[in-house]
């Protein structure tokens, strides 16, 4: 009863129904890497000012051509070194446009050995949005730009640990960021909130 309780309650702090929220891993990188990602970290308050205070009910399908119903739930699934899928993978063509699914501010892109390439973008609320495995990101592509649910964040495709699965978008919510936290980067289920465009 007590876990059925606890299972509850994190579905609602997280702000989706049905859906326990899941504090990944944060993975060790270099010492130039790490530096850049505090960098970053510190400047989300000013990001998350920008923008509206509290998140949105829904967002929008990121991968073009796919319908939220054609999405096999994958969230908290079984994944290596005993982690749990903080995600959703979304399958289509190799090239398919992958779309802001709500406005924002690119807060980060790079690449990394497990998420390939990769875009952050941060929404209202402060809430980050990953979208991961990228075949390409957008050239045009800035960090600090604004985007729009019609901005092209780059295309499905199979980098970084997907190099031997099919092309899919690895799309991950996260809830603000609290560095006072003991989970600083508490992942939601994008599923519940995703919609049609």
């Amino acid at each position: 009863m007590r876990v059925l309780l606890l299972l509850v309650v994190l579905a609602l702090s997280s702000g989706v129904a049905g859906a326990a929220a899941i504090c990944p891993p944060e993975p060790k990188e270099s010492a130039a890497k790490e530096a850049a990602w505090n960098r970053a970290l510190a400047a989300l308050p000013a990001l998350a000012r920008r923008l509206p205070p509290t998140a949105g009910r829904t967002i929008l399908m990121p991968v073009d051509g796919v319908r939220v119903q054609d999405v096999q739930d994958t969230w908290g699934g079984d994944r290596p070194d005993s982690r749990r899928h903080a995600g959703q993978d979304i399958f289509a063509r190799p090239g398919t446009f992958v779309r802001s699914a709500t406005s924002g501010i690119v807060w980060r892109t790079g690449t990394s050995v497990n998420g390939g390439n990769w875009v952050y973008v941060v929404g209202a609320g402060g809430r980050r949005y990953y979208y991961a495995h990228l075949g390409r990101v957008n050239r045009d592509l800035r960090e600090g730009q604004r985007v729009t649910v019609r901005t092209i964040l780059g295309t499905v495709g199979n980098s970084g640990n997907a190099v031997n699965t099919p092309a899919h978008l690895h799309f991950a919510v996260f809830t603000h960021y609290d560095p006072a936290a003991e989970c600083r980067f508490l992942a939601i289920n994008p599923l519940p909130l995703l919609r049609d465009r």
